[in-house]
């Protein structure tokens, strides 16, 4: 596959998700989008799935822990 040539403003043409040198604002909804995924990752863990994790990590009868992997 052969690279197309960069237009004027150095961009190469036709590649998805480029933007031109100069144009690089985000669109309106990018802010929105952010906070409310900040907003998500600094909620607390319910008290549920810290119980949940816990049971998860206590060895299983096999002697195993139940999350599947064993720590190295």
């Amino acid at each position: 596959m052969t690279a197309r040539p960069p237009t004027d403003d150095n961009t190469p043409k036709g590649v998805p998700g480029s933007v031109p040198q100069g144009k690089a604002t985000r669109p309106e909804w990018a802010d929105g989008l952010r906070q409310l995924y900040d907003s998500v990752v600094d909620e607390p863990l319910p008290d549920s799935f810290k119980e949940l994790l816990a049971k998860l990590d206590k060895p299983a009868q096999g002697g195993k822990p139940m999350g599947g992997s064993e720590p190295e």
